[in-house]
């Protein structure tokens, strides 16, 4: 009778919930779980560095009507982020490089490409272009 219920309860997941589509300009340093849609100005490969796994990256430059953040491609996304093209990125999170934002998505997220967008890209705001510096807060003792 217990492993029933356990069955049960596996196989019953809670429901999905619809994504809450954001904007380039409402992006955080240090925020996850984005989902955008975004056009892809430009792609340029990183040259391949150090002993390892052969991994290939790109450093593409996506963007909406509100602006745009580098987004960093690994292996298979490569290829999907061609200049041009528009993506839903699902999932995306912030990594800091060089105290500046940097949009990825990782193998919990997902690039899927859509219909052409209907927004010109504002290539006037480059988020990534702001730099950030950590602060550490300590508090004292009354």
């Amino acid at each position: 009778m217990a492993s029933q219920n356990q069955n049960q309860q596996q196989t019953t997941r809670p429901p999905l919930r619809k994504p809450t589509f954001i904007k380039v300009d409402q992006i955080k340093p240090g925020s996850t779980g984005h989902t955008l849609t975004a056009t892809v100005v430009s792609s340029t490969a990183v040259p391949h560095r150090g002993r390892g796994r052969n991994t290939r990256i790109a450093e593409c430059l996506v963007g909406d009507e509100t602006g745009t953040i580098i987004f960093t491609a690994r292996n298979d996304q490569v290829d999907i982020m061609k200049p041009g093209t528009t993506v839903n990125l699902r999932n995306a999170k912030i990594d800091m490089f060089k105290n500046t934002m940097r949009l990825a998505v990782d193998k919990w997220g997902r690039i899927e490409v859509t219909e052409p967008a209907r927004f010109t890209v504002n290539e006037e705001n480059n988020v990534s272009l702001v730099e950030y510096e950590l602060v550490n807060v300590t508090e004292e003792a009354p």
